[in-house]
């Protein structure tokens, strides 16, 4: 969880113990209890309005299929697979690799 182990867990309980007192932290910890689950519930709600405003086909939309880290590593299993499948698929005529020693075909014309 955010790559704090449990020694920075322990540091952290133990400067909010010092800063707050031992009376106050049940309080404290019981309001930030509530905060995240109303952000739990405004993250909820906001994620239910747009799968209804963008219709039935994105019913399934979760909001993790918009970061673009997830696109793009998407994409690039996608390409591997196809890779897979290009070995299965038939050669196209006409294209061979070169023999050692030959040149690239070259267009004199070409810009």
């Amino acid at each position: 969880m955010f790559g704090v182990g449990l020694p920075e867990m322990a540091v952290i309980a133990l400067v909010a113990v010092m800063v707050f007192g031992p009376d106050k932290l049940p309080d404290l910890a019981k309001q930030a209890g509530a905060i995240l689950r109303r952000l739990r519930e405004f993250a909820n709600s906001a994620r239910d309005d747009l799968r209804n405003e963008l219709g039935p086909e994105f019913a399934d939309l979760e909001l993790r299929d918009l970061d673009p880290r997830a696109i793009v590593r998407k994409h690039i299993v996608e390409a591997m697979e196809d890779a897979g499948d290009e070995a299965e698929r038939p050669k196209r005529r006409g294209l061979r690799p070169l023999r050692e020693g030959e040149r690239p075909p070259f267009d004199a014309e070409a810009t």
